[in-house]
């Protein structure tokens, strides 16, 4: 574990590792040491073959409130304003796209415990799916402090949402509750806030529990599939790999897939046995 008066704290369970913004007197927002830590922190995990999967969650109360405007604004020259987003925070892959964290071949859960607004939002947007407390809030403030969003926001936020309602998002800066989030895709489920870091992990080691190379090259795919210009496209890029995979081997022998089969009902049994009706709160 991590030194508490780190800005990140750093975690790894059972080929877990969590990751946790921590600043919570600023509402964990991004200053340069917490830039520093999550980009560098992300990068390890990506390299480290003891872990399958990052969760990254906030210090209460809040998950991230965006760029620390206080340094920025200390930064820049006086009535020159806050420097350009990408100039402060995180930086750019080999593909030229601006990002909070480096792109990494394993899955990252973002388990939203707070309020994550403008660059907060952008972070959570650059997590590979969501998990939201009762207590979450969404909001993209751009508008209103009259800056433009760097991290992808206008594009993973319509993935999420629809087009149209990110952009109503955008151009009122209005908040979503963690339930108006769920309901418009932004998240895959809301839970209690004391069971959001257990219902997250609990994901988490679902996946990890998985055949890695399997994951890794499923959540390639579907990188992919969000830059296909068609559902044709798309299409053809699962063939496409399906056939690579294939021919590389990947799929095992008879006795092999016969033993993952098993598994997988046996998984399967397990998991559907004795679940709780639509009571449950994980949603």
């Amino acid at each position: 574990m991590s030194d508490r008066s780190s800005p990140l704290l750093v975690e790894t369970i059972d080929r877990v590792a969590t990751l946790t913004l921590n600043r919570p007197e600023a509402r964990n927002a991004l200053d340069g040491a917490l830039r520093a830590a999550l980009w560098d922190a992300v990068g390890r995990m990506g390299d480290d073959p003891g872990v399958d999967v990052v969760v990254l969650t906030g210090a209460d109360p809040a998950f991230c409130a965006g760029l620390d405007l206080r340094e920025l604004a200390a930064a820049g020259p006086p009535g020159a304003g806050p420097p350009e987003p990408e100039r402060q925070a995180g930086g750019r892959g080999d593909d030229g796209l601006f990002r909070y964290f480096p792109l990494i071949s394993k899955p990252i859960i973002g388990a939203v415990n707070g309020p994550a607004v403008t660059g907060g939002l952008e972070v959570a947007l650059q997590c590979t799916f969501l998990v939201a407390s009762e207590r979450a809030r969404f909001a993209d403030t751009h508008a209103r402090v009259g800056v433009m969003p760097g991290g992808g926001l206008t594009v993973y936020l319509a993935e999420s949402v629809g087009l149209r309602r990110a952009i109503e998002m955008s151009l009122t800066g209005n908040f979503l509750t963690a339930e108006q989030a769920y309901a418009l895709g932004l998240v895959n489920h809301v839970v209690p806030h004391d069971r959001l870091l257990p219902f997250a992990l609990g994901l988490a080691r679902d996946i990890a529990g998985n055949d890695q190379q399997g994951v890794r090259r499923l959540l390639t795919h579907y990188r992919q599939l969000a830059d296909a210009a068609t559902a044709a496209d798309a299409h053809r890029l699962e063939g496409d790999m399906a056939e690579r995979w294939l021919a590389a081997g990947r799929h095992g022998g008879p006795a092999d897939r016969d033993v993952r089969r098993r598994a997988v009902i046996e998984r399967g049994r397990a998991q559907t046995a004795d679940r709780p009706a639509a009571d449950d709160p994980a949603r």
